[in-house]
């Protein structure tokens, strides 16, 4: 058997990509490798969000092209992913040395694309129209926790976000292929199903009433003693039955992630956020007053074109006020094709935009800490992730996604305890079995 190695970069969409092309390539007598060096196909799949992810795809497979003139003629290289889906036409001129460019939409069409670069095609596909799906093998990341994209792209267009641009205009999976994969990442064994979308809050399966709220329902009716989550939240799209549901499902979890980007009413209305900060409030108001316990995330950037210090400061006092339980954080990052990038005379230096994101992050660890503080002495639930044996500690997550370290001394990956908990970190609590 021929071997391939994908490396990927970004999200969690960006992982369960990879997972569906390890699946689709077994089909072609590919088996999986840890070793690039070792492979006959690498693929690199690649991330656009900020310009760090899309050098670090090109630094990658300038490293792989060496390998293929120096001592691999046959090797074949894909570039993958978002910036693929961008920059077209332009990674063969960039890059000479790769075999395929394959577009976010154009996933599906995997296989026949290997099969033509193996009989010396170049090739680009990064058509808008998305190929159409079937029913393939998917080859998950040995875990207890199962991604399962629901929709993907996005209409909002944020003005700093390249999302629309490289994965499209919303469309939703159609219900059928959503339950056949969980059913059987289920049978598999996993003990936890994370529903994945740009913007979960807008699933549509096809007809009238099956929004996500229905999907939930019926993936919770499935057998077994299991976990369901969902990301990511659009603010205003968090609909009172959604939050309603998560309350009458015993397997949703308490968790709600919720992209803020920006505590400033002026910044918000230059990005394109279609709220300001008291409507986000409300939301999460409205969330911790119905669910006890619920974590809400968020994510945020620092620097955007023509932000002010004052501006700045209200982003902190938000995160502050809100009492956010953990925050993703970046400085602004230029994407082409995004309405901000355009606004050059705006760009905040790199120097105060570093400072700046160091701010927020000192904010974002007050506020985590805060957080786990909360649920010293609480018995939880926990399901385990991992066992690290020179140590014996069990690692796993509670409902509402918080992180707990707990002595142990047997593997029992995969397993629900309760735990008590002893000590709140930054990062993560300390508990002890009950």
């Amino acid at each position: 058997m021929k071997k391939v190695y994908i490396e990927t970069l970004g999200c969690q969409m960006n992982k369960s990509d990879a997972e569906r092309m390890y699946g689709m390539l077994e089909c072609l007598n590919y088996t999986q490798t840890d070793e690039p060096k070792d492979a006959d196909l690498l693929i690199i799949n690649t991330c656009s969000i900020r310009q760090l992810s899309e050098d670090k795809a090109y630094s990658a497979i300038g490293v792989w092209g060496k390998w293929k003139k120096e001592s691999k003629p046959d090797l074949k290289i894909v570039f993958a992913g978002c910036v693929a889906q961008q920059a077209g036409e332009n990674v063969l001129r960039r890059a000479p040395y790769v075999d395929l460019v394959l577009g976010t939409q154009r996933l599906y069409e995997l296989p026949d694309l290997i099969k033509r670069i193996e009989n010396g095609e170049r090739l680009v596909s990064v058509d808008e129209k998305p190929y159409e799906e079937s029913d393939i093998k998917i080859n998950r990341v040995k875990s207890v926790n199962a991604w399962v994209p629901i929709m993907e792209g996005c209409n909002n267009f944020c003005t700093y976000c390249i999302v629309p641009y490289t994965r499209g205009r919303e469309r939703s999976r159609r219900p059928e292929l959503i339950m056949n994969e969980i059913k059987k990442a289920l049978s598999e064994g996993f003990k936890e199903i994370t529903l994945l979308g740009q913007n979960v809050d807008s699933y549509q399966g096809g007809e009238e009433g099956q929004n996500l709220s229905w999907l939930l329902r019926q993936i919770n009716a499935l057998d077994g003693n299991f976990r369901i989550r969902f990301v990511t939240n659009y603010p205003t799209e968090i609909t009172d039955e959604l939050i309603d549901t998560v309350i009458e499902l015993d397997k949703v979890c308490e968790y709600f992630h919720i992209p803020m980007q920006s505590g400033d009413d002026y910044v918000l209305k230059k990005m394109n956020r279609r709220y300001d900060y008291q409507t986000y409030k409300k939301i999460c108001d409205k969330i911790r007053n119905k669910i006890p316990d619920v974590t809400i995330t968020s994510d945020f950037i620092a620097g955007f074109p023509g932000e002010t210090e004052e501006q700045f400061e209200n982003t902190l006092k938000a995160m502050c006020e809100l009492e956010l339980d953990y925050s993703n954080t970046a400085a602004y990052s230029p994407r082409e094709k995004t309405v901000a990038a355009k606004w050059t005379d705006l760009y905040i230096s790199e120097d105060v935009k570093t400072e700046r994101l160091a701010r927020l992050n000192e904010c974002n660890r007050e506020c985590c800490l805060k957080s786990n503080q909360k649920y010293l002495g609480k018995e939880m639930e926990v399901l385990i992730e991992k066992f690290e044996a020179d140590r014996n500690v069990i690692t796993g997550r509670t409902r509402n996604n918080k992180i707990v370290h707990i002595p142990y001394d047997k593997d029992i990956t995969g397993e629900f305890v309760n735990a008590k908990i002893t000590r709140a970190r930054t990062w993560y609590l300390n508990g002890e079995l009950v």
